[in-house]
């Protein structure tokens, strides 16, 4: 009888079997190509009903069976399904087993191969990870800053030495690959904080064998572990008293964080429990503010969100109660200078707002919460987020279609009162034109004036900027090479060959909307040159118009004739990944065009863009989606045959409810771990949700969220004697949402759709382990990338 454990292992052995290949190497003749095997017919579960009833409405589950993980019958047949499905799999893409390798030798000649992660300054420390040779995980190290203010290269600092001082400059703090013998050969930290004294690091690395993460905390001076805390299920961290005291939050068995403890760090004494919400609808959140002067709690519930303050000072003195407000509000509260600052979206004298804004408050006043406004509201621009130093307010700023980088000194000129954002000291960094997202960097040094932004764009690698917010000077300190024929030195200078580029020739446009700048884009190892990116505003079914944005070679496209790829998310209000990914070049030079439909749901235009495309409304988003997809094909951007849509996780459901209603428009399409069983995950769920979760796709206890539900489930809407277009779902063992619901969705559309052996759907199990392995990754995209060019050309 197997386990789920022995599940697990079996099919992993699978994976690693499949993967060895033997190549005969003969100089009298070449070796003939293998025959394809005939391809069998797709793999048939079988079918054990199993009635469900809910608000008068009774209906048949033929493939419940697949999620009862306790039942060692039921995971022997999974065992067996999962075997044939991966050998249908391998048949059906057989033919494109040397597209694979060159796709993945494609695709690993681009990923990142720095040896080096930027370094960190943090007061007299640079901080930084590299890996070493031979070795599969990083090292955590650290260097004085007085012994060398720069290294000769961020790609390889050697570990040196100081022969003025007589010791080494490198310090090696962490080695993962030796964390790694610890937990099973499996290396994944989760939270890592240093100390603000910098004594001590207190991190959390996964075990896999319990599913929880475990807390560490090692002297730094000695290189041992501290005999405490040593805790299970650790969710938080934030240091206090000067870094003599560890917060940290537990989860219960449902992965809820429930308590918070407090370690005194050297003392034999027992973890001190500070707090616990016994409410399984209450979720904890702690973090220490940059000057470590105070430690935040925040709690989250389906009827209120709360902050609360605890003195860093003495942690055991209790916690204040500084706002209150409606459920699912982002409440960050940081301090500087006798002041607390509080950036939410909470709603404004009972109205909703759709856009984050800036609240103050003496801290004597905190507790009465007598908050005022920062800035009079602006028209122009909204905030997207904000970071603070010693002596500058950080904001990052999103107008129409374009971001900013705006600085201001502070104190700002009125202590008591919103001032206008116009009448400000500001000074912004220039950015290229089509920048997709800014993300702060650890920007750890409260003190420093240097502040570190990660820049994306759909068509440029991720710049990693450092700008001194003092002489508003920046440099661009890692960024990746993409183009040998436009090599650039990183790190902050640009070579001479792109300093001496021609950019007289400007390529030809495929599209009459092109927005190309090169002089903008020069100083950003930009590929512009190579990629056009252009935006359009879709009408929905409803007239709300919903972002597009498409981005293809400049040489190999063909106006009419590409295929091309359409990404979706549309969730959580989480903004849409649109970077650059080096793995979709490969079908951007065989002349694809791929897109970015920015539906509601997701975070493209503020909360109400959120908030319709979630609930009752999620079918919004599905309609969003489909109306960009019927603007390539109808615009002839695309060849209306050869459409394929893209979707992770929650977009997994977007586009297969997306397929559900108008199978004709695609042509395939490529579902990563996707949430395809939402009405039975959301009735009885078999890993733990979060109340999130219900807010954002409904409690299917409620009749209005029920009776939604049952409209945009994929598993539950597929539409019988029609043909499907071709999809690969791909699923892990340990996920969010689980093997089951891929499975019981692939042998459901079979079972239901006209069969097309050129519209073939697949299950293909990834390993759990692909994010930390590059080899794996690689893998992965090159089966996704050789199914949609086979299917295209099919």
């Amino acid at each position: 009888c197997l386990t789920k454990k022995d599940f697990n292992k079996t099919a992993l052995n699978r994976l690693k079997k499949s993967d060895k290949s033997v190549t005969l190497h003969s100089k009298a003749s070449k070796p003939k190509a293998p025959k394809p095997p005939p391809i069998p017919s797709p793999p048939k579960p079988p079918q054990k009903p199993t009635p469900v009833t809910l608000h008068g409405e009774t209906w048949e589950d033929p493939y419940s069976w697949m999620s009862k993980l306790g039942d060692k019958v039921a995971m022997r047949h999974m065992d067996v399904c999962m075997e044939q499905e991966e050998k249908y799999t391998e048949a059906v893409m057989f033919d494109t087993d040397r597209l694979q390798r060159k796709l993945q030798s494609e695709m690993a000649s681009r990923m990142v191969t720095n040896l080096s992660t930027p370094p960190v300054r943090w007061g007299p420390w640079l901080y930084y990870r590299r890996v070493e040779e031979g070795k599969q995980y990083p090292v955590l190290c650290r260097r004085s800053a007085s012994l060398n203010e720069e290294f000769i290269s961020y790609n390889s600092p050697s570990a040196g030495f100081d022969y003025n001082a007589g010791k080494r400059i490198e310090q090696k703090l962490l080695d993962y690959n030796q964390e790694a013998e610890r937990f099973g050969g499996y290396a994944y930290e989760e939270l890592s904080e240093i100390s603000p004294d910098h004594r001590f690091l207190a991190y959390t690395m996964y075990d896999k064998d319990n599913d929880y993460f475990r807390l560490s905390v090692r002297d730094l001076s000695s290189g041992s572990l501290c005999s405490q805390p040593e805790a299970d299920r650790v969710s938080n961290l934030a240091w206090a008293k000067d870094g003599k005291a560890l917060l940290y939050t537990v989860t219960n068995d449902n992965k809820r964080p429930y308590r918070i403890f407090c370690s005194m760090l050297g003392s034999k004494q027992d973890d001190v429990m500070l707090h616990e919400e016994p409410d399984e609808n209450v979720y904890i959140n702690i973090r220490h503010t940059k000057d470590f002067r105070f430690v935040t709690v925040n709690t989250f519930t389906t009827t209120y969100s709360k902050v609360y303050l605890i003195n860093a000072a003495d942690p055991l003195s209790g916690m204040t109660l500084v706002w209150e407000c409606e459920p699912q509000a982002h409440c960050i509260v940081e301090h500087h200078q006798g002041c607390l600052y509080l950036f939410t979206d909470a709603a404004k004298g009972g109205q909703p707002v759709d856009s984050h804004y800036l609240l103050r408050c003496p801290v004597e006043d905190s507790g009465s919460r007598t908050w005022e406004a920062v800035f009079l509201d602006e028209s122009d621009f909204i905030i997207e987020d904000v970071d603070f130093n010693d002596t500058h307010l950080v904001l990052i700023l999103r107008g129409e279609s374009k971001y900013n980088i705006c600085a201001v000194p502070l104190p700002l000129p009125n202590e008591k009162g919103a001032v206008h954002f116009k009448q400000l000291n500001r000074s912004f960094l220039p950015l290229p034109t089509h920048v997709s997202q800014i993300a702060p960097g650890p920007n750890y040094d409260y003190y420093s004036s240097v502040m570190r932004f990660t820049i994306s764009s759909p068509v440029m690698p991720d710049a990693m900027v450092d700008y001194d917010l003092k002489s508003g000077k920046w440099v661009i300190v890692q960024q990746q090479n993409v183009l040998l024929e436009r090599t650039r030195t990183l790190y902050g200078a640009s070579s001479s060959a792109a300093a001496n580029m021609d950019v007289t020739q400007t390529p030809k446009k495929l599209f009459p909307k092109d927005e190309f700048d090169c002089e903008d884009e020069r100083l950003w190892n930009d590929l512009s040159d190579f990629y056009a990116c252009e935006h359009y505003n879709v009408s929905s079914h409803d007239g709300v118009e919903v972002p597009l944005t498409i981005v293809y070679s400049r040489k190999n496209s063909q106006y009419g004739q590409s295929p091309g790829l359409l990404h979706g998310h549309g969730a959580y209000g989480e903004l849409l990944d649109k970077r650059w990914r080096s793995e979709l070049k490969s079908l951007l030079d065989r002349g694809w065009i791929v897109a970015y439909a920015d539906v509601r749901g997701g975070g493209g235009r503020g909360k109400r863009w959120h908030h319709d495309g979630r609930g009752t409304k999620k079918l919004n988003s599905i309609q969003d989606y489909i109306s960009c997809a019927k603007f390539l094909v109808k615009r002839e951007i695309v060849n209306p045959n050869k459409l394929a849509g893209w979707g992770y996780s929650a977009g997994g459901l977007l586009v297969a409810s997306a397929i559900n209603t108008e199978p004709d428009l695609f042509r395939a399409a490529v579902l990563k771990v996707p949430f395809l069983d939402a009405l039975n995950t959301l009735l009885y769920p078999i890993l733990p949700l979060m109340a999130v979760d219900y807010e954002e796709f409904g409690y299917p206890g409620d009749i209005d969220d029920f009776q939604a539900i049952q409209k945009y489930s994929p598993y539950d809407n597929i539409r019988k004697d029609t043909l499907y277009p071709a999809v690969l779902v791909t699923s892990s063992l340990n996920t969010r949402f689980g093997l089951w619901e891929a499975a019981k969705w692939v042998a459901r559309v079979r079972e239901r759709t006209v069969y097309d052996p050129e519209h073939p759907i697949l299950l293909n199990l990834t390993v759990d382990i692909v994010e930390e392995n590059r080899y794996l990754q690689c893998k992965e995209s090159a089966l996704e990338t050789a199914f949609l060019l086979k299917m295209m050309d099919s």
